[in-house]
């Protein structure tokens, strides 16, 4: 696997050599974004809308709140979450990084190596 840093995708090479696959690190980031945003508990990335409104909007709002770093085939996420008020936030933070690793690594192939999450706000409205 090699990253073209001109555009910011990752070539995957198969072991048959037919050809080749290209992950946008964008499409990471959303995999990322709509996974977190799946765990109870979590209102929305930060600057980012929820899963109800993700058909009206184009990648770059989805990927708000989430950065990627693909080095190799492995990966590094630093999410930036606004929970919903009345969660635990170590038990919530705890599901929102195994549902990323998996989601990621299940989708993509690469290996996640960090799920970092840092907490920028608590959603005091129930009804989101």
């Amino acid at each position: 696997m090699e990253k073209d840093t001109n555009k910011n995708t990752y070539v995957l090479q198969g072991d048959d050599g037919v050809g080749s696959v290209q992950i946008a690190d964008e499409v990471v980031a959303m995999i990322a974004s709509l996974a977190a945003t799946e765990v109870e508990g979590v209102s929305a990335m930060a600057g980012n809308i929820t899963n109800e409104l993700m058909s009206k909007v184009g990648v770059k709002s989805l990927t708000k709140g989430v950065k990627v770093d693909v080095i190799g085939s492995n990966v590094r996420t630093d999410l930036t979450l606004t929970m919903e008020y009345g969660y635990n936030i170590p038990a919530t933070c705890q599901k929102v990084q195994e549902k990323v690793k998996n989601a990621i690594e299940n989708m993509t192939g690469l290996t996640v190596t960090d799920v970092n999450i840092r907490i920028a706000s608590v959603n005091m409205n129930p009804g989101k």
